[in-house]
């Protein structure tokens, strides 16, 4: 069982007739994550065949199972025996980092200097203190393939958009708050974008469809326009991308 649990987690939740809500934590931490991952882990080994998906987040995991080959009482005793045995998965210092190529400009990052001006450094300061971090994936979600990527520097922490874009190009990357991401595709948004990534991260014929996954080790690296163009982005300003 998870030391570092608060009082009353681990807690299973009902989540419908083929579901539990396994709550782990009640707080967002980066070491909250090798708990998380070692009970994804545990639960395909464990629930086979009937496991029909899990949706980890940043302190739950949604364990969805096929209700005709296990009946809900079945799967919270396996899950209950999983949770009595779980250890965390070991960490590694060399575990691989994805990049992320990014060219960091405004006319592709309208939200770029309003950053720079809520932290009170320079755009290029904004630029170094966004990439020079290695990011967690704590999450997948909102749309296939974005991927809910902590923690920034609390000096980048800004809240979202009073009012959502109705239209973000694909490869916008943002920050919001703690958290920050890259848009797979062209879709609604609030966060404030800081750059364009020429990265591919969602591909229906990739194996797994998502660049990213759950627990990878994330780095954004600046690079120049031509590079980006030349990675095949789309250096369209803004309002020409939409």
């Amino acid at each position: 069982m998870n030391p570092r649990a608060p009082h009353g987690l681990p807690r299973l939740e009902p989540a419908g007739l083929d579901g539990w809500m396994v709550r782990l934590f009640g707080t967002i931490d980066e070491a909250n994550m090798p708990w998380l991952t070692a009970l994804v882990r545990e639960c395909e080994a464990a629930f086979g065949e009937t496991l029909v998906d899990l949706v980890p987040s940043y302190t739950t995991l949604l364990v969805i199972f096929d209700p005709l080959r296990l009946s809900p009482a079945e799967a919270r005793q396996q899950l209950m025996a999983l949770l009595a045995r779980l250890s965390p998965d070991e960490e590694t210092a060399e575990a691989a980092v994805k990049e992320l190529p990014v060219w960091y400009d405004a006319s592709v990052g309208p939200e770029l200097d309003r950053l720079a001006e809520l932290a009170g450094m320079s755009r290029d300061a904004v630029i170094a203190c966004h990439s020079e971090r290695t990011y967690r994936v704590f999450a997948l979600g909102f749309a296939p393939g974005f991927a809910f990527m902590g923690s920034v520097d609390p000096r980048l922490e800004a809240p979202r958009l009073d009012t959502p874009r109705r239209r973000v190009p694909a490869g916008s990357v943002a920050v919001a708050g703690r958290q920050t991401a890259a848009y797979p595709a062209v879709t609604p948004g609030g966060w404030n974008l800081i750059g364009r990534t020429p990265a591919v991260l969602f591909d229906r014929d990739r194996d797994g469809f998502s660049l990213l996954q759950v627990g990878d080790r994330v780095r954004f690296v600046p690079i120049e326009r031509a590079e980006f163009e030349r990675r095949g982005g789309d250096a369209r300003p803004m309002e020409e991308a939409r």
